[in-house]
């Protein structure tokens, strides 16, 4: 059951393929244009060990945000979602699914785009790696917490503004968190204390996300 959910995921995703290469190409043109538009301001913060990771992180938030948006209103609008949630064995599997693929289509290709994104921001090479491991611990928990918000405004004709409203509080503690870890990686000191607060809320939210995701889907097909 879970290897033809993942191929049916996997399925969307390729004929979707705008849902992947438009949230990358606005992150992408974004640390472009932070590079180019104000050099001097980010080598200034780099070289003093602060904000490049801040402004990494946010573009990775406002990333996750667009691609959120659609993550289930196609399913919705033509039903496919809630003949997927009657039909499924367990919907718990099939929602957990989707958070899966929506991470592995653009938290995943983050993790591996990490280096030049590093470099395009002026973070220093040694800060690497520290940073490949913040956003792998964190883009999960982004992935997931979102999908609570996209399930509750799904069935809005213009759910953008309230999703960004309902989850960017959420995103709030990766993000403080997040940041830290790669500006202490930056300064040369330890990072594992935030890495391991960044691993346990990635825990918390895959133990509450998938099942409060269900209930929000299950909510806004009864108000359909």
């Amino acid at each position: 059951m879970i290897g033809s959910l993942l191929r049916r995921e996997w399925q969307i995703l390729r004929r979707a393929k705008g849902a992947v290469i438009n949230p990358m190409a606005f992150l992408f043109l974004s640390a472009t244009l932070f590079a180019i538009a104000a050099p001097a301001l980010v080598i200034q913060q780099t070289s003093q060990g602060a904000s490049a990771a801040g402004i990494l992180w946010t573009l990775v938030l406002l990333t996750q945000l667009l691609a959120l948006d659609g993550m289930y209103r196609r399913d919705f609008d033509s039903g496919l979602l809630e003949q997927l949630l009657v039909t499924a064995q367990v919907p718990f599997v099939a929602v957990l699914s989707r958070i899966f693929m929506q991470w592995l289509s653009t938290g995943f290709i983050i993790v591996l785009a990490s280096p030049l994104l590093a470099v395009l921001l002026g973070l220093s090479v040694e800060t690497l790696p520290a940073t490949a491991v913040a956003l792998l611990l964190g883009t999960p928990t982004l992935s997931l917490l979102g999908s609570i918000g996209a399930s509750v405004t799904v069935g809005f004709n213009r759910g953008g503004v309230i999703l960004a409203l309902l989850v960017l509080p959420l995103f709030l503690p990766t993000l403080i968190f997040g940041a830290d870890l790669v500006e202490a990686a930056q300064a040369g000191r330890d990072f594992m204390p935030q890495a391991y607060v960044l691993g346990l809320i990635s825990l918390g939210a895959l133990a509450l996300a998938p099942f409060a995701t269900l209930a929000g889907l299950k909510i806004s097909l009864e108000m359909q």
